[in-house]
């Protein structure tokens, strides 16, 4: 009896060692698997998806509001300076962005506050970019997703720095002179 309690005692310290080195290393792997990341803002709204090219094709409203030619990683919001910097993150997928225009315009009111290049929004959700069309194949008419946002660096021109609000407000058209404070925050790696 007094020998089976010893190998008892024996198996259960090995299978804590094991299981206490286990999770150790697991413990190490999820450390390795997040960075810690000075952020402006973060916060999870629903995105939409545009295409300005200027050729005038399916609502297409003309050149993005930056100047710049519409591109993958650019995005529209309703509140925020124009060139703030920034990613999204969806399904594990994480895609920088800038926004480089103004909307969406009528959605915002009902809480969807950033508009992705459909490029970007094809690559988060798996479907494919239509040249034709300026939308999205693949993704069963869904055209809009809940994504989480990280400011990483704010515009320097007139927008709220903060969370985003409609583009009915005109806070894109305000200068905000008390942005939110930056944050260190852990935040997890992209799986790609």
């Amino acid at each position: 009896m007094f020998a089976r309690l010893r190998t008892f005692t024996m198996l259960a310290a090995t299978a804590a060692t094991t299981l206490t080195m286990g999770a150790t290393a697991a413990h190490a792997a999820a450390g390795q698997e997040q960075q810690e990341q000075r952020v402006m803002l973060m916060g999870s709204t629903t995105a939409s998806y545009f295409w300005d090219d200027a050729s005038g094709r399916a609502g297409d409203t003309g050149l993005p509001a930056c100047g710049k030619p519409m591109q993958k990683g650019l995005a529209a919001s309703p509140s925020w300076p124009l060139m703030t910097e920034g990613y999204v993150m969806y399904n594990g997928k994480r895609m920088p962005f800038f926004v480089g225009d103004r909307g969406p315009g009528d959605p915002s009111s009902s809480g969807v506050m950033l508009d992705l290049d459909a490029k970007t929004f094809a690559e988060l959700t798996g479907g494919r970019f239509n040249e034709q069309t300026l939308g999205v194949d693949g993704v069963q008419g869904e055209g809009h997703i809940k994504i989480q946002y990280v400011i990483t660096k704010w515009g320097d021109g007139k927008g709220k720095k903060s969370y985003p609000v409609a583009f009915s407000t005109g806070a894109w058209a305000q200068r905000d002179s008390s942005p939110v404070q930056p944050v260190m925050v852990k935040l997890p790696l992209p799986t790609r």
